[in-house]
């Protein structure tokens, strides 16, 4: 509560500090040997990057923006609060938006603010794995937070996935593109984000195929011989990871798309109903995944219960087979002193004969009807 406090006067004190040294703004509690949370702040202009000094202040940059024009774009990594709070005074962020992008966790979201959006977006990483098992991890999420102004646009990434160099490099190619302003940015990370998606529902499927055919495939005596079924349910909650990452975003790039705010350029928001297609798309991947996944794992549940059924009939089929010969020599290890037979020449090959015969045919009978 103490930080959101200190948010809300540095908010208030915003406009008598718009011309304040930059001293002592963004101070660190950081280890001075960890590297600064910010990694990397940039002035553009007419879709151009005006500065590559790696040495500006968000505080610098944005006197560079009031004075010429343009908009700063700032990339953070995982934030303190001490490191957020400098920049969130600076911008006039929200402080309960301040608060979710340092403490990370969030649900995706869109949020609107009087003079700014708060965009939360989770990252998904598919991570490699040579064979799937009940201990593999499928997918990796990370989050990155996007605040969106008239002339700035603040990224707030955690996790080790997700990185947006790639992003901002592809988009300082196209200044055509970035002249639009930070609604070019936050379309680029939303499309940026969802293509993962793709990518992650792509290798998913085939991790799905892949048990999908153990389960099927034919063992032993051509039935299905089935799989683990613990690899079936670590990769149904690596999915339902995937499903909440997912499923809450769709919400927010419908509303970039269908409903005009004055933070995001007319000729952007047609580009995030591309973005609300694909992300359409992947949901209903996840989803049939899910109910795929539900409906392996009861497959594989019900080939185990006929498995067990299978060696309880040939377990009885044997047990029926061995009782004659244990009721024949039970009934002739009797110690009576007047059993017929028991003088006879011929006894012993008249009872091993009837034994095996009945054994015959006890056991032909059986396999006739699928016992053994």
């Amino acid at each position: 509560m103490s930080m959101i406090h200190n948010l809300r006067a540095a908010t208030s004190l915003r406009k008598d500090r718009k011309h304040a040294p930059a001293t002592g703004a963004y101070d660190t509690t950081r280890d001075p040997a960890t590297p600064s949370a910010v990694v990397d702040c940039a002035v553009y202009r007419d879709g151009t990057r005006v500065s590559y000094d790696r040495s500006l202040t968000p505080h610098e940059a944005m006197r560079q923006v009031r004075r010429s024009g343009g908009f700063v774009w700032i990339g953070l990594h995982e934030p303190t609060e001490a490191e957020f709070a400098g920049i969130a005074g600076e911008f006039g962020l929200h402080p309960l938006a301040v608060e979710d992008a340092v403490q990370a966790h969030q649900r995706p979201k869109l949020e609107r603010y009087d003079d700014s959006l708060f965009t939360v977006f989770k990252t998904i990483h598919y991570v490699e794995h040579a064979q799937l098992d009940a201990n593999s991890e499928v997918v990796e999420t990370g989050e990155v937070m996007c605040f969106t102004g008239k002339d700035f646009v603040i990224t707030v990434r955690h996790g080790g996935q997700g990185s947006l160099r790639a992003l901002r490099h592809r988009l300082q190619d196209d200044p055509e593109l970035l002249a639009k302003g930070p609604s070019a940015v936050l379309h680029a990370i939303a499309d940026h984000v969802v293509d993962g998606y793709i990518a992650v529902a792509d290798a998913v499927q085939d991790d799905i195929d892949e048990v999908e055919t153990e389960v099927f495939s034919p063992g032993r005596g051509g039935s299905p011989r089935g799989t683990d079924p613990s690899r079936i349910y670590q990769l149904k909650r690596e999915v339902l990871e995937f499903k909440r990452a997912v499923s809450p975003l769709l919400r927010p790039m419908q509303l970039l798309s269908e409903r005009p705010m004055r933070l995001v350029d007319p000729d952007i928001q047609k580009y995030f109903r591309d973005v609300a297609d694909h992300l359409a798309r992947v949901q209903e991947q996840v989803l049939g995944f899910d109910e795929l996944l539900n409906s392996i794992l009861q497959a594989n549940l019900a080939q185990a219960s006929v498995a067990q059924n299978e060696d309880m009939r040939k377990i009885t089929s044997w047990a029926a087979i061995i009782a004659v010969p244990t009721m024949v020599c039970g009934v002739y290890g009797m110690n009576f002193d007047h059993m017929p037979e028991l003088r006879w020449k011929y006894g012993y090959p008249m009872v091993m004969t009837v034994i095996v015969t009945m054994c015959f045919g006890i056991h032909r009978t059986l396999k006739r009807n699928g016992w053994l």
